[in-house]
């Protein structure tokens, strides 16, 4: 089969975007960390105690350098968003109690459906996002867009870190281990009502 120039040109092009895409310049976000303490603190830290099925939440910890250095890597990690099912014969035990919702992005000119978690901060490591170098009095907010998919009690672990692989840590702004913390709460089986507004197009979630 032959090929026109044009399409194989295109098709060059094509290879070298999905290279780019896929390979992310291949140098690893703890490379050449510092070690030390650095100084944050949580400034505030928020989620919905009592949910229903299928609403939407934003799930937010707004993290501040407090020391003098800038702090390499400023990470949260966050555990609990998926349940292991206690059911036989399932192939894979991890389920959601809270799904991670999709946001439209446009990568290297591709629309593509990306998750609602803190934007530009994705990581190689399990459940934990890192935002780059935080100027010492500055803030960086971490946010998650989440959706209840799962009736019952939840309870999710967060924590703050200064890098990736151990060398930078984080401490508390007085001293001691680095800030942490839980949310607790329920998730009702009961939908959220739901109504479209005046303007006929947009969708009204309401809680009581």
């Amino acid at each position: 089969m032959l090929c026109s120039p044009d399409l194989e040109a295109r098709g060059i092009v094509l290879v070298c975007l999905i290279a780019v895409v896929g390979c992310g310049g291949g140098e690893r976000q703890d490379e050449n960390e510092p070690e030390g303490n650095f100084a944050v603190e949580v400034v505030s830290s928020s989620f919905p105690e009592k949910q229903k099925l299928a609403q939407s939440s934003n799930l937010v910890i707004k993290v501040r350098n407090a020391g003098d250095e800038v702090v390499p890597n400023v990470a949260v990690t966050l555990e609990g968003l998926d349940y292991r099912s206690t059911q036989p014969d399932v192939a894979n035990s991890s389920r959601p109690q809270f799904a991670v919702n999709g946001v439209p992005r446009e990568i290297a000119g591709f629309p593509e459906a990306k998750d609602a978690t803190p934007l530009g901060c994705d990581t190689a490591y399990v459940d934990t996002w890192a935002c780059g170098p935080l100027k010492p009095g500055v803030d960086r907010t971490f946010v998650w867009k989440v959706t209840a998919v799962k009736a019952g009690p939840y309870k999710l672990s967060w924590r703050v870190a200064a890098g990736l692989n151990g060398k930078a840590k984080a401490v508390a702004s007085g001293g001691g281990a680095a800030p942490s913390g839980t949310f607790t709460g329920t998730v009702s089986n009961e939908a959220p009502d739901v109504r479209i507004a005046e303007d006929g197009k947009t969708v009204v979630i309401e809680t009581r």
